[in-house]
């Protein structure tokens, strides 16, 4: 459930209130009891980044993240055969 910022035009009191998505706005105040609570709005408070999350996990080539590091290439890994010739990938 999100959190929203909500604050009151009477007395200028800011309030956060842990709501669903489809609730009512609030509208009565809890510090003055007037009906002049307004949603605000604001930015999230966290973003999504960062190696192993989505940021970098589906980007190919020479695109950039977030972090401005340089995305790898994907190469396939490097496969080599021990010398007694127990491989079975061959």
């Amino acid at each position: 459930m999100p959190i929203y910022e909500y604050q009151c035009q009477a007395c200028g009191h800011n309030h956060e209130a842990l709501q669903k998505l489809n609730s009512a706005p609030l509208i009565i105040c809890p510090a003055c009891n007037q009906p002049e609570l307004q949603k605000k709005i604001s930015a999230a408070g966290f973003r999504l980044k960062g190696g192993g999350w989505y940021e970098t996990d589906f980007k190919s080539g020479n695109k950039k993240n977030v972090a401005g590091e340089a995305s790898a290439p994907a190469t396939p890994a490097a496969h080599s055969c021990p010398a007694s010739g127990g491989c079975k990938n061959h």
